[in-house]
């Protein structure tokens, strides 16, 4: 840890002094903010946002039918629809809003790992209240991952805790209520956008801390940094214990599409970064159009090119990790660290020197020890 630290204030300070914008060159407040707003808001979240709820209705559906009855059939089909529906939340996960906030979306949905004791207590009990912040850690995609792969070794066995075991009609209602709850968490934050929240964010285009601009480009740094580049690779590394955590890895049960996770979430980040419409080869106003709008210049080379070759050499030394995190830090874990080490140039770049370039204050408090 102490050998990050030092790395990123050494380079924080080096690279700050780097950055250079024309002093007599445009002013940030000069571009059209609100224009980067309407394309978010209209192009990429509220388009991911109704294909994500798509998906958990279809991953609703799925856990109904399994626990109506859970065949080998039905459990594979539920699986696909797990599946299809996570790598879809990779797309909306860094997006946070007052709603989000007030319903803890990103953790209900995805905190990992889960906490299996928990979860077998709320089964055994038949009780248990989800909209509970303690409970944070019992539901969501990884509740879902243990309970579809990580019962048993064979699926034979995992089918027996829903047909025959002790508790089997609890084990069904349980999937039942984490995969409704999925649905539902999601039509609120769908709806939250489609009635008044959307007007709200796009008009909010000024150039305070409170503005749309400066908290959701906070929040995108932050999700980037902690979510992506700590959670889905440094802390399964072992970059902040000092020893690799394998049962860490984002879908550690199914042991079968981490990276692929990992990969779609890094594809996001930097369609973002880009303006790029969802599910779509357009791009519309971003803030790497703001980034040169303003002709921002690092040790000679275009800052928004920087951003972008980062991203591209984190994305080329993914490729080489195992399609199991677990499996990649039980084997070769150096390259996970060689992964990390790639993802932190762009911490570095975004969060010092774009945010510097923008004019916006970091809002939050770094206290990883990274």
């Amino acid at each position: 840890m102490k050998r990050y630290l030092f790395l990123f204030l050494s380079v924080s300070l080096l690279v700050s002094s780097c950055t250079e914008t024309n002093p007599s060159g445009p002013d940030p407040d000069d571009f059209d903010r609100k224009a980067i707003l309407e394309n978010w808001a209209e192009n990429i979240i509220i388009p991911a946002l109704t294909d994500f709820s798509q998906k958990t209705e279809s991953l609703k559906t799925a856990g109904n039918n399994f626990a109506e009855n859970p065949s080998q059939q039905a459990l594979e089909a539920l699986r696909d629809e797990w599946k299809t529906g996570y790598l879809a939340w990779q797309q909306v996960s860094m997006f946070e809003t007052p709603k989000t906030m007030e319903i803890r979306f990103r953790n209900n949905l995805n905190i990992y790992p889960v906490d299996t004791a928990k979860v077998k207590e709320n089964i055994g009990q038949g009780e248990y209240n989800l909209n509970l912040p303690s409970q944070i850690d019992q539901q969501g995609f990884p509740a879902l991952d243990y309970l579809l792969y990580g019962l048993a070794e064979s699926d034979s066995e995992i089918l027996a805790f829903y047909n025959s075991g002790e508790n089997s009609s609890d084990y069904r209602n349980y999937v039942v209520d984490l995969v409704t709850r999925i649905d539902s968490l999601t039509d609120i934050v769908l709806n939250d956008w489609n009635s008044s929240y959307r007007h709200e964010f796009v008009n909010n285009s000024g150039n305070g801390a409170n503005s749309s601009i400066d908290m959701m480009v906070n929040d995108y740094i932050f999700y980037y940094e902690k979510n992506l580049r700590a959670g889905k690779i440094g802390i399964p590394a072992g970059v902040f214990s000092g020893t690799p955590l394998p049962q860490n890895v984002e879908g550690v049960y199914s042991r079968e599409f981490s990276k692929e996770l990992f990969l779609e979430s890094l594809t996001a980040t930097q369609n973002f970064f880009n303006g790029k419409h969802f599910n779509s080869e357009t791009t519309g106003s971003s803030l790497s159009n703001y980034l040169d709008f303003l002709n921002t210049i690092k040790n000679g080379t275009d800052l928004t090119q920087l951003i972008n070759q980062q991203f591209e050499a984190s994305r080329t030394k993914a490729q080489n990790l195992n399609s199991s995190f677990v499996d990649q830090v039980e084997t070769n874990n150096s390259l996970m660290l060689q992964t990390y080490d790639e993802l932190q140039k762009n911490v570095i770049l975004m969060k010092v020197d774009m945010l510097q370039a923008l004019n916006i204050n970091v809002d939050y408090v770094d206290a990883d020890g990274d």
